[in-house]
Protein backbone atom coordinates (compact mmCIF):
# COMPACT_ATOMS: atom_id res chain seq x y z
CA UNK A 1 0.00 0.00 0.00
CA UNK A 2 1.53 3.43 -1.15
CA UNK A 3 -0.52 5.62 0.32
CA UNK A 4 -4.30 5.95 1.80
CA UNK A 5 -6.30 8.02 -0.64
CA UNK A 6 -10.39 6.34 0.19
CA UNK A 7 -11.56 10.00 -1.76
CA UNK A 8 -9.48 9.03 -4.46
CA UNK A 9 -11.50 9.08 -8.05
CA UNK A 10 -9.97 6.50 -10.28
CA UNK A 11 -9.32 6.91 -13.84
CA UNK A 12 -9.44 3.46 -15.42
CA UNK A 13 -9.02 2.45 -19.27
CA UNK A 14 -11.78 0.79 -21.51
CA UNK A 15 -10.46 -1.63 -24.63
CA UNK A 16 -13.73 -3.23 -25.69
CA UNK A 17 -11.77 -5.27 -28.88
CA UNK A 18 -13.64 -7.78 -31.06
CA UNK A 19 -15.99 -10.04 -30.93
CA UNK A 20 -17.97 -10.00 -27.93
CA UNK A 21 -16.13 -7.36 -26.52
CA UNK A 22 -18.42 -4.21 -27.50
CA UNK A 23 -20.99 -6.24 -25.35
CA UNK A 24 -19.41 -8.02 -22.48
CA UNK A 25 -17.15 -4.73 -21.59
CA UNK A 26 -19.82 -1.90 -21.47
CA UNK A 27 -21.81 -4.23 -19.45
CA UNK A 28 -19.40 -4.65 -16.88
CA UNK A 29 -18.76 -1.27 -16.94
CA UNK A 30 -22.41 -0.93 -15.49
CA UNK A 31 -21.71 -3.12 -12.57
CA UNK A 32 -18.57 -1.70 -11.45
CA UNK A 33 -20.30 1.83 -11.56
CA UNK A 34 -23.33 0.22 -9.53
CA UNK A 35 -20.65 -1.06 -7.12
CA UNK A 36 -18.88 1.81 -6.45
CA UNK A 37 -21.95 4.55 -6.15
CA UNK A 38 -22.88 1.48 -3.36
CA UNK A 39 -20.04 2.25 -1.11
CA UNK A 40 -20.16 5.70 -1.80
CA UNK A 41 -17.03 5.97 -3.32
CA UNK A 42 -16.23 8.54 -6.33
CA UNK A 43 -17.98 7.95 -9.98
CA UNK A 44 -15.06 6.08 -11.85
CA UNK A 45 -13.85 8.38 -14.80
CA UNK A 46 -13.93 6.24 -18.05
CA UNK A 47 -11.61 6.41 -20.86
CA UNK A 48 -12.66 4.69 -24.07
CA UNK A 49 -9.67 3.81 -25.95
CA UNK A 50 -8.92 2.31 -29.68
CA UNK A 51 -7.84 -1.19 -30.17
CA UNK A 52 -8.64 -4.46 -31.97
CA UNK A 53 -10.03 -4.45 -35.88
CA UNK A 54 -11.77 -1.27 -35.90
CA UNK A 55 -8.09 0.67 -34.47
CA UNK A 56 -6.59 -1.07 -37.29
CA UNK A 57 -9.21 0.18 -39.90
CA UNK A 58 -8.83 3.83 -37.73
CA UNK A 59 -5.42 3.92 -37.24
CA UNK A 60 -3.49 1.53 -39.01
CA UNK A 61 -2.60 -0.49 -35.65
CA UNK A 62 -4.28 -3.19 -33.11
CA UNK A 63 -2.79 -1.44 -30.44
CA UNK A 64 -1.99 2.47 -31.39
CA UNK A 65 1.15 3.84 -30.38
CA UNK A 66 -1.85 6.68 -28.81
CA UNK A 67 -3.08 4.23 -26.80
CA UNK A 68 -0.09 2.81 -25.06
CA UNK A 69 0.60 6.75 -23.95
CA UNK A 70 -2.87 7.05 -22.78
CA UNK A 71 -2.72 3.61 -20.69
CA UNK A 72 0.48 4.75 -19.69
CA UNK A 73 -1.43 7.99 -17.55
CA UNK A 74 -4.30 5.76 -16.30
CA UNK A 75 -4.57 3.93 -13.06
CA UNK A 76 -5.97 0.37 -14.42
CA UNK A 77 -7.32 -0.57 -17.74
CA UNK A 78 -10.46 -2.67 -19.17
CA UNK A 79 -9.38 -5.44 -21.46
CA UNK A 80 -12.05 -6.65 -24.36
CA UNK A 81 -11.08 -9.65 -25.58
CA UNK A 82 -9.42 -9.97 -29.24
CA UNK A 83 -9.69 -11.70 -32.62
CA UNK A 84 -6.46 -11.63 -33.82
CA UNK A 85 -6.54 -14.11 -35.89
CA UNK A 86 -9.20 -12.86 -38.05
CA UNK A 87 -6.91 -9.79 -38.81
CA UNK A 88 -5.75 -8.61 -42.08
CA UNK A 89 -1.81 -9.02 -42.43
CA UNK A 90 0.54 -7.43 -41.23
CA UNK A 91 -1.22 -7.46 -38.08
CA UNK A 92 -2.37 -11.31 -37.88
CA UNK A 93 1.59 -12.23 -37.70
CA UNK A 94 2.31 -9.51 -35.29
CA UNK A 95 2.05 -9.83 -31.36
CA UNK A 96 -1.70 -10.03 -30.73
CA UNK A 97 -3.11 -6.89 -28.63
CA UNK A 98 -2.85 -8.70 -25.00
CA UNK A 99 0.85 -9.57 -25.38
CA UNK A 100 1.52 -6.16 -26.74
CA UNK A 101 0.06 -4.42 -23.94
CA UNK A 102 1.60 -6.86 -21.39
CA UNK A 103 4.98 -7.01 -22.49
CA UNK A 104 4.82 -2.87 -23.15
CA UNK A 105 4.13 -2.66 -19.27
CA UNK A 106 5.75 -5.40 -18.19
CA UNK A 107 2.63 -7.28 -16.59
CA UNK A 108 4.42 -10.12 -15.59
CA UNK A 109 1.71 -11.96 -12.99
CA UNK A 110 -1.59 -13.54 -14.68
CA UNK A 111 -3.64 -14.39 -11.76
CA UNK A 112 -6.92 -16.32 -12.67
CA UNK A 113 -9.39 -17.46 -10.60
CA UNK A 114 -11.25 -20.62 -10.34
CA UNK A 115 -14.59 -20.68 -8.32
CA UNK A 116 -17.64 -22.64 -8.20
CA UNK A 117 -20.90 -20.13 -7.98
CA UNK A 118 -23.24 -22.67 -8.45
CA UNK A 119 -21.98 -26.20 -7.06
CA UNK A 120 -23.98 -27.81 -9.86
CA UNK A 121 -22.57 -26.84 -12.49
CA UNK A 122 -19.26 -27.84 -10.93
CA UNK A 123 -17.19 -30.66 -11.84
CA UNK A 124 -15.68 -30.28 -8.85
CA UNK A 125 -18.63 -28.70 -6.18
CA UNK A 126 -16.36 -26.46 -3.85
CA UNK A 127 -13.62 -25.45 -6.50
CA UNK A 128 -11.69 -22.25 -5.12
CA UNK A 129 -8.41 -22.59 -6.46
CA UNK A 130 -6.30 -19.37 -7.59
CA UNK A 131 -3.45 -19.88 -10.42
CA UNK A 132 -0.94 -17.66 -10.21
CA UNK A 133 0.76 -17.85 -13.83
CA UNK A 134 4.31 -16.25 -14.85
CA UNK A 135 3.25 -14.33 -17.22
CA UNK A 136 6.65 -12.96 -19.47
CA UNK A 137 8.72 -16.21 -19.95
CA UNK A 138 8.59 -19.87 -20.79
CA UNK A 139 8.32 -21.53 -23.83
CA UNK A 140 5.66 -18.85 -25.74
CA UNK A 141 7.46 -17.63 -28.52
CA UNK A 142 5.77 -14.11 -28.05
CA UNK A 143 7.30 -14.03 -24.63
CA UNK A 144 10.90 -15.45 -24.58
CA UNK A 145 12.77 -12.67 -26.31
CA UNK A 146 12.91 -9.10 -26.17
CA UNK A 147 13.20 -8.70 -29.85
CA UNK A 148 11.88 -11.49 -32.50
CA UNK A 149 10.54 -14.44 -31.95
CA UNK A 150 11.27 -17.96 -29.59
CA UNK A 151 10.39 -19.68 -32.44
CA UNK A 152 12.68 -20.55 -35.68
CA UNK A 153 12.65 -23.05 -38.37
CA UNK A 154 16.56 -23.73 -39.51
CA UNK A 155 15.19 -25.44 -42.35
CA UNK A 156 11.94 -26.49 -43.30
CA UNK A 157 11.49 -29.40 -41.61
CA UNK A 158 13.33 -28.15 -38.77
CA UNK A 159 11.10 -25.91 -35.87
CA UNK A 160 12.97 -24.93 -32.50
CA UNK A 161 11.55 -23.24 -29.44
CA UNK A 162 13.05 -21.82 -26.85
CA UNK A 163 12.28 -22.33 -22.80
CA UNK A 164 13.14 -18.70 -20.70
CA UNK A 165 13.27 -19.32 -17.07
CA UNK A 166 15.59 -16.90 -15.24
CA UNK A 167 15.61 -16.64 -10.94
CA UNK A 168 14.67 -13.04 -10.88
CA UNK A 169 11.50 -13.61 -12.96
CA UNK A 170 10.51 -16.98 -10.82
CA UNK A 171 11.49 -14.95 -7.72
CA UNK A 172 8.95 -12.05 -8.38
CA UNK A 173 5.67 -14.96 -9.47
CA UNK A 174 6.83 -16.82 -6.78
CA UNK A 175 6.27 -13.75 -4.12
CA UNK A 176 2.67 -13.14 -5.35
CA UNK A 177 1.54 -16.68 -5.13
CA UNK A 178 2.75 -16.80 -1.40
CA UNK A 179 1.11 -13.11 -0.84
CA UNK A 180 -2.08 -14.01 -1.90
CA UNK A 181 -1.77 -17.48 -0.20
CA UNK A 182 -1.70 -15.35 3.08
CA UNK A 183 -4.89 -13.55 2.03
CA UNK A 184 -6.67 -16.81 1.50
CA UNK A 185 -6.14 -20.22 2.88
CA UNK A 186 -2.15 -20.52 3.40
CA UNK A 187 -1.32 -22.90 0.79
CA UNK A 188 0.73 -23.19 -2.02
CA UNK A 189 1.03 -25.61 -4.89
CA UNK A 190 4.05 -25.15 -7.52
CA UNK A 191 3.61 -26.89 -10.79
CA UNK A 192 6.32 -28.19 -12.66
CA UNK A 193 7.69 -30.76 -14.91
CA UNK A 194 11.10 -30.97 -13.09
CA UNK A 195 11.70 -34.97 -13.59
CA UNK A 196 12.09 -33.95 -17.80
CA UNK A 197 12.57 -30.81 -18.37
CA UNK A 198 15.63 -30.61 -15.28
CA UNK A 199 16.98 -27.53 -15.39
CA UNK A 200 13.97 -25.10 -16.92
CA UNK A 201 11.36 -26.41 -14.66
CA UNK A 202 13.68 -27.37 -12.19
CA UNK A 203 15.18 -24.21 -11.12
CA UNK A 204 10.97 -22.96 -11.07
CA UNK A 205 10.22 -25.41 -8.84
CA UNK A 206 13.63 -24.95 -6.66
CA UNK A 207 13.29 -20.89 -6.87
CA UNK A 208 9.88 -21.27 -5.40
CA UNK A 209 11.12 -23.54 -2.64
CA UNK A 210 13.62 -21.13 -1.76
CA UNK A 211 11.09 -18.24 -1.75
CA UNK A 212 8.89 -20.52 0.60
CA UNK A 213 11.17 -20.38 3.73
CA UNK A 214 10.10 -16.71 4.09
CA UNK A 215 7.17 -17.81 4.19
CA UNK A 216 6.69 -20.47 7.02
CA UNK A 217 3.21 -19.81 7.72
CA UNK A 218 2.22 -20.91 4.20
CA UNK A 219 2.14 -24.92 3.55
CA UNK A 220 3.76 -25.70 0.29
CA UNK A 221 3.63 -29.14 -1.72
CA UNK A 222 4.49 -29.96 -5.50
CA UNK A 223 3.25 -32.01 -8.48
CA UNK A 224 4.73 -32.29 -12.40
CA UNK A 225 2.35 -31.12 -14.63
CA UNK A 226 0.66 -34.34 -15.90
CA UNK A 227 -0.12 -35.76 -12.61
CA UNK A 228 -1.80 -31.79 -11.69
CA UNK A 229 -4.09 -32.17 -14.35
CA UNK A 230 -5.40 -35.51 -13.07
CA UNK A 231 -5.68 -34.14 -9.71
CA UNK A 232 -7.65 -31.05 -10.59
CA UNK A 233 -10.09 -33.19 -12.39
CA UNK A 234 -10.53 -35.41 -9.18
CA UNK A 235 -9.86 -32.90 -6.38
CA UNK A 236 -9.82 -29.35 -7.60
CA UNK A 237 -11.70 -28.51 -4.38
CA UNK A 238 -8.39 -29.49 -2.18
CA UNK A 239 -6.12 -26.83 -3.44
CA UNK A 240 -5.45 -23.16 -2.76
CA UNK A 241 -2.77 -21.31 -5.09
CA UNK A 242 -0.72 -22.88 -7.50
CA UNK A 243 1.76 -20.91 -8.58
CA UNK A 244 3.38 -22.02 -11.94
CA UNK A 245 5.45 -21.11 -15.29
CA UNK A 246 3.40 -19.46 -18.34
CA UNK A 247 2.51 -22.60 -20.59
CA UNK A 248 1.59 -24.67 -17.42
CA UNK A 249 -0.33 -21.76 -16.06
CA UNK A 250 -2.15 -21.38 -19.59
CA UNK A 251 -3.00 -25.27 -19.75
CA UNK A 252 -3.98 -25.58 -16.14
CA UNK A 253 -6.45 -22.05 -15.74
CA UNK A 254 -8.55 -23.14 -18.41
CA UNK A 255 -9.03 -26.91 -17.20
CA UNK A 256 -9.54 -25.11 -13.35
CA UNK A 257 -12.24 -22.83 -15.28
CA UNK A 258 -14.02 -25.32 -16.69
CA UNK A 259 -13.84 -27.94 -13.08
CA UNK A 260 -15.58 -24.60 -11.78
CA UNK A 261 -18.52 -24.51 -14.27
CA UNK A 262 -17.33 -23.02 -17.29
CA UNK A 263 -14.51 -20.53 -18.98
CA UNK A 264 -17.96 -18.30 -18.98
CA UNK A 265 -17.58 -17.29 -15.41
CA UNK A 266 -13.02 -17.76 -15.57
CA UNK A 267 -11.65 -14.17 -14.39
CA UNK A 268 -8.38 -12.98 -14.15
CA UNK A 269 -5.99 -9.89 -14.01
CA UNK A 270 -2.60 -8.77 -15.56
CA UNK A 271 -0.73 -7.24 -13.16
CA UNK A 272 2.95 -5.77 -12.13
CA UNK A 273 3.85 -3.93 -9.12
CA UNK A 274 2.08 -1.02 -10.03
CA UNK A 275 0.05 -1.98 -13.18
CA UNK A 276 -2.59 -4.17 -13.33
CA UNK A 277 -5.60 -5.02 -15.94
CA UNK A 278 -8.47 -7.16 -15.92
CA UNK A 279 -9.02 -9.21 -18.88
CA UNK A 280 -11.46 -12.41 -18.97
CA UNK A 281 -9.98 -15.79 -19.69
CA UNK A 282 -12.41 -16.52 -22.72
CA UNK A 283 -11.80 -15.69 -26.29
CA UNK A 284 -13.67 -13.59 -28.74
CA UNK A 285 -16.33 -15.46 -29.69
CA UNK A 286 -17.15 -13.93 -32.92
CA UNK A 287 -19.88 -16.78 -33.79
CA UNK A 288 -22.01 -15.07 -31.56
CA UNK A 289 -21.22 -11.45 -31.63
CA UNK A 290 -24.04 -9.13 -31.57
CA UNK A 291 -26.76 -11.50 -30.48
CA UNK A 292 -26.91 -10.49 -27.03
CA UNK A 293 -26.06 -13.57 -25.68
CA UNK A 294 -22.89 -13.73 -24.49
CA UNK A 295 -21.58 -14.04 -20.04
CA UNK A 296 -20.60 -10.97 -19.18
CA UNK A 297 -19.12 -12.59 -15.74
CA UNK A 298 -15.85 -13.43 -16.36
CA UNK A 299 -15.17 -9.61 -17.65
CA UNK A 300 -17.42 -8.48 -14.76
CA UNK A 301 -15.38 -10.60 -11.88
CA UNK A 302 -11.93 -9.71 -13.86
CA UNK A 303 -13.17 -6.00 -13.17
CA UNK A 304 -13.94 -6.93 -9.32
CA UNK A 305 -10.21 -8.23 -8.89
CA UNK A 306 -8.90 -5.63 -10.78
CA UNK A 307 -10.76 -3.20 -8.36
CA UNK A 308 -9.64 -5.31 -5.34
CA UNK A 309 -6.09 -4.87 -6.60
CA UNK A 310 -6.64 -1.13 -6.86
CA UNK A 311 -7.66 -0.69 -3.27
CA UNK A 312 -4.97 -2.51 -2.26
CA UNK A 313 -2.34 -0.82 -4.31
CA UNK A 314 -3.73 2.58 -2.91
CA UNK A 315 -5.17 1.34 0.92
CA UNK A 316 -8.28 1.86 -0.76
CA UNK A 317 -10.88 0.26 1.55
CA UNK A 318 -14.02 1.34 -0.12
CA UNK A 319 -12.64 0.01 -3.58
CA UNK A 320 -11.54 -3.18 -2.16
CA UNK A 321 -15.58 -2.76 -0.61
CA UNK A 322 -17.09 -2.81 -4.14
CA UNK A 323 -14.89 -5.90 -5.40
CA UNK A 324 -16.64 -7.98 -2.85
CA UNK A 325 -19.96 -6.39 -3.23
CA UNK A 326 -19.49 -7.94 -7.34
CA UNK A 327 -18.31 -11.26 -6.06
CA UNK A 328 -21.42 -11.44 -4.01
CA UNK A 329 -23.79 -10.10 -6.11
CA UNK A 330 -22.80 -12.40 -9.33
CA UNK A 331 -23.04 -15.39 -6.99
CA UNK A 332 -26.42 -14.33 -5.22
CA UNK A 333 -27.63 -13.26 -8.93
CA UNK A 334 -26.98 -16.52 -10.72
CA UNK A 335 -27.93 -18.54 -7.83
CA UNK A 336 -31.31 -16.70 -7.87
CA UNK A 337 -32.01 -18.28 -11.28
CA UNK A 338 -30.74 -15.50 -13.54
CA UNK A 339 -28.15 -17.13 -15.57
CA UNK A 340 -27.27 -16.42 -19.50
CA UNK A 341 -27.63 -19.40 -22.14
CA UNK A 342 -24.29 -21.08 -21.74
CA UNK A 343 -25.65 -21.66 -18.00
CA UNK A 344 -29.09 -23.09 -18.68
CA UNK A 345 -30.60 -19.32 -18.45
CA UNK A 346 -32.25 -17.28 -20.80
CA UNK A 347 -30.90 -14.27 -19.83
CA UNK A 348 -29.11 -12.08 -22.58
CA UNK A 349 -26.09 -10.20 -21.60
CA UNK A 350 -27.28 -6.72 -21.13
CA UNK A 351 -30.11 -8.79 -18.95
CA UNK A 352 -27.68 -10.20 -16.58
CA UNK A 353 -25.28 -7.07 -16.34
CA UNK A 354 -28.69 -5.24 -14.96
CA UNK A 355 -29.63 -8.16 -12.40
CA UNK A 356 -26.04 -8.38 -11.36
CA UNK A 357 -26.56 -4.06 -10.75
CA UNK A 358 -30.01 -4.40 -9.44
CA UNK A 359 -28.67 -7.43 -6.86
CA UNK A 360 -25.53 -4.85 -5.82
CA UNK A 361 -27.95 -2.10 -4.42
CA UNK A 362 -29.80 -4.73 -2.39
CA UNK A 363 -26.87 -5.91 -0.75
Amino acid sequence: MTENTAARQYRLGVLEGDGIGPEIVPASVLVVDAAVAAVGAPAIEWHDLPLGRAAIDEHGAAVPAATLRALAELDGWLLGPHDSVSYPEPHRSQLNPSGTIRKHFGLYANIRPAKAINDEDAVVPGTDLVIVRENTQGFYADRSTYKGSGEFMPTPDVAIALGIITRDAVQRIARSAFELARRRNRRVTIVHKANVLKLTTGLFRDVCREVAADYPDVEVDDFHIDAMTVHLVRRADAFDVVVTENMFGDILSDLAGEIAGSLGIAPSINASDDRAMSQAAHGSAPDIAGRDIANPTAMILSNAMLLDWLGGRYGDPALCQAAALIDQAVTDTVRAGTKTRDMGGTAGTGEFAEAVAATIKRL
